[in-house]
């Protein structure tokens, strides 16, 4: 048996006779509804007799009531059922994610100052200043104490410096 692949218009072919059959199913599945329908309702729901007098018509409304009445309850009891499955189908839902574990979502960094960031965390109501410099540990400098040579009259130095100048250019 060779592996060969199914040529295009083959697969065409196929595909549109597959789409023709579901059309007809879904075709011969509505009037399957309507049938039902209409045979649940001949089921359930007489012809009223509308000949008579006016008594016999008011008994004839009552009991009209009292049928949507009954199936008003009818409804509204579906109803709380459905909602308690799908109420059920959340909780369930939920207890997969939880044992699969949630994927945490990656974060975007955000910059934001420290005030911002207590602002945020805290609420507008509590205003916290954040001085970072306040709990710091105070240190001392040390003067470095300079040659008291340096300190005095300026032109002495100049004379000091100029005797070494000609040190210099005699040689």
């Amino acid at each position: 048996m060779s592996d060969k692949k199914m040529t295009s218009s083959r697969r065409h072919h196929l595909k549109s006779l597959m789409l023709q059959i579901a059309a007809s199913w879904i075709q011969q599945e509505k009037k399957d509804i309507i049938a039902m329908k209409e045979a649940y309702i001949a089921e359930n729901c007489a012809r009223p007799n509308l000949s008579g007098d006016q008594a016999t018509l008011m008994d004839t409304c009552k009991k009209l009531h009292a049928l949507i009445d009954k199936i008003d309850e009818e409804r509204y009891d579906m109803e709380s059922k459905v909602s308690k499955a799908d109420k059920e189908i959340d909780d369930l839902k939920m207890k997969v994610v939880d044992l699969a574990g949630l994927k945490k979502p990656a974060l975007k960094k955000v910059r934001m100052s420290a005030d911002a960031m207590l602002k945020a965390l805290l609420g507008s109501k509590h205003t916290v200043n954040l001085d970072l410099r306040a709990n710091l540990k105070q240190v001392k400098k040390e003067v470095k104490e300079e040659p008291a040579e340096a300190v005095g009259d300026w032109r002495k130095n100049i004379e000091d410096k100029a005797d070494r100048k000609k040190m210099f250019e005699t040689s």
